[in-house]
């Protein structure tokens, strides 16, 4: 992979030229992505690419690289049919783009983050989706009772579990959207409460969480009487990866 974006050429290009000797410049390039990988810098930092969803979305130290996981989030939020979808802590886009241009609804991509923001802007951009970004903790900026969907893939990773991460996660991608407090909770406690506010009766929520959370979020929705048919979704590894729950 580093050695085709050396050479600026697909990975097939490579099997098809396998007799030609690489060119001086593009053993510098391979070179220096070498050596930035073997430091821990992720893959698709160093190509600035990774592909979600059947699409290419470009990624920077200032999102969150998009994993396959996340795409439980998608196929969940497919099947709701929402006209009017609202993607709390957008990081790269990839959500809210997706589901702009999977549906035919209005989609808006709020971020805290200005530079995680300006990814988005520019990946909807080349993508060609049209999605409404606003900069914002949390969705503060929105008006209650306007949308029938709230995703999120909110930061859940406890603090705690820092030592234990891939140097490639922990040393290379932002920690607001990695880190949700000592028992990785905290923005979940907020972001209940602002999706009960921004949804209309019977809209739906739908989070991406830590494969342990299941319980503990799950507690937290049912705190008040505003939800019903609260559901956990595993991955294909059999992990909790997904919770929905309906607006009573």
């Amino acid at each position: 992979m580093l050695l085709a974006h050396a050479v600026g050429h697909e990975r097939a290009w490579l099997y098809a030229h396998s007799d030609e000797e690489l060119r001086e410049v593009w053993w510098i390039h391979y070179g220096r992505y070498l050596h930035q990988r073997l430091q821990g810098r992720p893959t698709q930092q160093i190509t600035g690419v990774q592909e979600f969803y059947g699409r290419d979305f470009r990624v920077t130290p200032d999102v969150l690289i998009p994993r396959p996981e996340t795409e439980h989030v998608i196929e969940a939020a497919l099947k709701l049919r929402a006209r009017n979808v609202v993607d709390i802590g957008t990081g790269s886009g990839a959500i809210a783009i997706t589901l702009a241009l999977e549906t035919a609804a209005h989609v808006v991509g709020t971020d805290i983050s200005l530079a995680a923001l300006n990814v988005a802007v520019a990946n909807g951009r080349r993508l060609g989706a049209s999605v409404q970004w606003l900069a914002c903790d949390l969705a503060s900026a929105l008006p209650s009772g306007s949308f029938d969907l709230v995703v999120s893939n909110p930061p859940y990773v406890p603090a705690s579990d820092k030592t234990t991460l891939q140097r490639e996660v922990r040393d290379y991608e932002p920690e607001v959207a990695l880190y949700g407090g000592d028992d990785g909770l905290d923005i979940f406690r907020r972001l209940v409460p602002e999706a009960e506010r921004l949804l209309s009766p019977g809209g739906w929520l739908v989070m991406e969480i830590g494969y342990a959370l299941g319980d503990a979020v799950s507690g937290i929705i049912g705190m008040t009487s505003a939800w019903r048919e609260v559901e956990v979704r595993p991955d294909l590894a059999g992990l909790p990866r997904v919770i929905v729950a309906r607006k009573s």
